[in-house]
C-alpha cells in the first residue's frame, strides 16, 4: 500500500518556520542596496510562498535589480537561515506518520541548496525521496511543473493516491493543475479564505492533514 500513496509537503508555513530568517534577510538586502522600502513586514510576509524575484519585483523593485537584490539577499540568509529556522509544532510526528504508509517528498520555492541543510539539521531530511526546489524548475508553483517533476522522480503518474499538503494557494493551484489532490493547512501564510477556495480539504496543520489522508486508506 506505501507504494502506492504519495504526500508532497511544501516547506515554509507547512512544516517550518523561517519567517525571522526571510524578513531579516530582506531588509538586510534594502539596506545593502540602499533602496528606501515602502511597505511593512506584513507585506513581506503575505508575498511568502512566490519566488524572490517575483517577491522583489511586488514590493517595488524595478523588474531590471531584482536580481540584485535576489542575490544580497542569498548571501545574507546563507549566514542565518539555519539559526533562524524553526520546525513547526508536530511537524517531526506529521513526518513520521506520513512516512508510515506513504512515500514522501518535498516542492518549495526554496533553493534545494538551502532546503536540503535545513532538513539535514533538523534530522528530516532521510524521509524524502524527492526534493523539488527552485532551480529544479523553469516555472515555480502555481504551475504544476514543480509537482510533476516530483512525481517523475518518483516514476509516478498523476492520480487520486497522490497529496499536496500546503499553506498558500500556489500549492493547491499547483496540485489542482498536476491532476492531484491537495490539502490546505492553516499553520503558515495562508488563511482559510483564499485557501477554501482551491480545496475542499482545510485543516489545521500538517499532522492533521497527515491523519486525514490516512482516514481514507486505513
Amino acid at each position: 500500500m506505501k507504494q502506492d500513496i504519495v504526500i508532497l509537503f511544501d516547506l515554509d508555513g507547512t512544516l517550518i518556520d523561517s519567517t525571522d530568517a526571510i524578513i531579516e534577510s530582506f531588509y538586510h538586502s534594502f539596506k545593502e542596496l540602499n533602496f528606501k522600502f515602502k511597505g511593512d513586514t506584513d507585506d513581506i510576509k503575505n508575498e511568502i510562498g512566490y519566488p524572490l524575484d517575483i517577491m522583489y519585483e511586488t514590493l517595488g523593485v524595478p523588474k531590471e535589480k531584482v536580481w540584485d537584490f535576489v542575490d544580497s539577499y542569498k548571501q545574507y540568509y546563507r549566514k542565518i537561515s539555519q539559526k533562524k529556522t524553526y520546525l513547526l509544532p508536530n511537524a517531526t510526528q506529521t513526518i513520521k506518520l506520513a512516512s508510515s504508509f506513504a512515500r514522501l517528498g518535498i516542492v518549495t520555492t526554496k533553493t534545494t541548496a538551502y532546503t536540503i541543510p535545513l532538513l539535514e539539521n533538523f534530522g528530516i531530511y532521510e524521509y524524502f525521496e524527492t526534493i523539488i526546489g527552485r532551480q529544479e524548475v523553469k516555472n515555480p508553483k502555481p504551475h504544476p511543473e514543480p509537482i510533476l517533476k516530483a512525481l517523475d522522480q518518483l516514476d509516478q503518474k498523476p492520480n487520486q493516491n497522490i497529496y499536496m499538503i500546503g499553506d498558500t494557494k500556489l500549492d493547491l493551484i499547483a496540485a489542482s493543475k498536476a491532476g492531484i489532490n491537495s490539502v490546505g493547512v492553516l499553520c503558515g501564510y495562508g488563511n482559510y479564505n483564499d485557501l477554501v477556495q482551491y480545496s475542499n480539504n482545510i485543516v489545521t496543520d500538517s499532522l492533521e492533514a497527515v491523519k486525514l489522508i490516512q482516514k481514507c486508506y486505513f
